[in-house]
């Protein structure tokens, strides 16, 4: 062995060695990953997130995928003709978007990330909210102000839904089998009415987090984490912080639910709720097994 190989080779083993605290800390619990963003149509980053996956399945942790697929969705809809838009950060959903929706999610989004799974020898399985009754929903809605009456205006969000029930037992039958499988979720959900309902994914995997008392929700997206104004990272973020970071405008867009999510799921029981970015290689092993992080923490 050469001088450079023994060096690696030295650094690798320091580097297990280092790690062993935190694969100890997460030994046996359960962690929620939002999974979506570029992290999701890049091959290669695709390939490392599985990777990632099974590893964490393999060093003790139940790792549980929850995934979006805004930009599929929204190629989708674009090559069917059908216009979509966005209302604080969700999409309103009528019916020709809502068969769309279910057709990506619970299609071809779902099944690639489990036989990317598979490939790098894990044992995955894809779900919906609707199987197993997974997850039950209620009709989103949304107000707002209007500025020249000040008369708060319900706003319709069509077949969005917000998770009422969580049913876990179908997830502990799959995470307890022999197979020690990993579920992957689309976030489609079932109303009373029993009707179809698209549920934002951070809004899904937070959900999902705090009914199964997640140590981690992991919530992935496209930017290093949550921004100040002067675009610096934030590393830590109380709960009680997050409406205030609302209020001064400093969030806004799709990074209002995700920051809503993180502190109502802290609010529920989960050991902490992170903010990171998908497109860094080994984001999951870097937040969780080491002492830097690799985003904004929410606690």
């Amino acid at each position: 062995m050469t001088d450079l190989n023994l060096s690696k080779a030295q650094f690798t083993a320091e580097t297990l060695s280092e790690a062993l605290p935190y694969i100890q800390r997460y030994a046996g619990r359960t962690v929620v990953i939002k999974y979506g963003g570029h992290a999701m149509v890049d091959e290669e980053l695709s390939a490392a997130f599985a990777r990632d996956v099974v590893l964490l399945k393999h060093l003790g942790a139940n790792p549980v995928i929850v995934h979006g697929g805004g930009p599929q969705i929204a190629d989708l809809l674009g090559r069917l003709g059908i216009k979509s838009e966005f209302r604080d950060g969700l999409r309103v959903t009528d019916d020709a978007t809502m068969e769309a929706v279910e057709m990506v999610l619970s299609g071809p989004i779902n099944k690639n990330i489990v036989r990317a799974i598979n490939a790098a020898g894990g044992k995955a399985v894809g779900l919906s909210g609707s199987d197993g009754d997974l997850m039950r929903v209620t009709k989103a809605t949304r107000t707002k102000r209007d500025e020249s009456s000040e008369i708060e205006k319900v706003i319709d969000l069509g077949y969005v839904g917000e998770p009422e029930k969580i049913d876990i037992s179908v997830l502990n039958a799959l995470m307890n089998s022999e197979k020690a499988i990993i579920p992957v979720i689309a976030p489609v959900g079932v109303g009373e009415d029993g009707r179809r309902y698209n549920v934002n994914a951070d809004t899904a995997a937070g959900a999902i987090a705090a009914a199964l008392n997640a140590k981690r929700l992991l919530l992935l997206t496209d930017v290093a984490g949550v921004l100040d104004k002067s675009k610096t990272l934030i590393r830590e973020i109380r709960r009680d912080g997050v409406d205030a970071l609302i209020a001064d405008e400093t969030i806004s867009g799709g990074m209002i639910p995700k920051l809503e999510t993180a502190a109502k799921a802290v609010n529920m029981g989960v050991g902490g709720a992170v903010i990171l970015d998908g497109r860094a290689r080994h984001a999951l092993l870097m937040e969780l097994f080491t002492e830097h992080g690799a985003g904004t923490i929410v606690y």
